[in-house]
């Protein structure tokens, strides 16, 4: 069982950035693809951004592309997503997720997610 905990999350202006962090409990991280989504009152949940075990590959939407960055650091039993040139439609409570099947974009393809941490982008 992963036990994963995001951190990071606040408000901020349009146009400014934040920088979630995803801690993992599991020491072997690099056994999972891992995931951002988020999900805005009302709505249902987004993907925002995906990265391979290694980190050698990212996928991300075209919504947050050229914004925002996802990174992991195995060691540090870490995923990180940056996110830049933030907008007010931007906000949302922001999950991060892991899997180890299934196509990175799909919700249904994570195992294991975090509690979530709030993201609000005023105008």
């Amino acid at each position: 069982q992963v036990q994963l905990v995001e951190s990071g999350g606040g408000v901020v202006q349009a146009g400014g950035s934040l920088r979630l962090s995803c801690a993992a409990s599991e020491r072997t991280l690099s056994r999972y693809k891992m995931g951002w989504f988020r999900q805005a009152p009302g709505k249902e949940r987004e993907f925002v951004a995906s990265i391979s075990r290694s980190g050698g590959s990212t996928y991300l939407p075209e919504s947050v592309k050229g914004r925002f960055t996802v990174s992991r650091d195995n060691v540090k039993n870490t995923v990180y997503l940056q996110m830049n040139s933030l907008r007010p439609e931007d906000t949302a409570v922001y999950f991060c997720a892991a899997s180890t099947w299934g196509s990175a974009d799909n919700v249904a393809s994570y195992e294991y997610w975090g509690q979530g941490t709030q993201v609000t982008v005023s105008s």
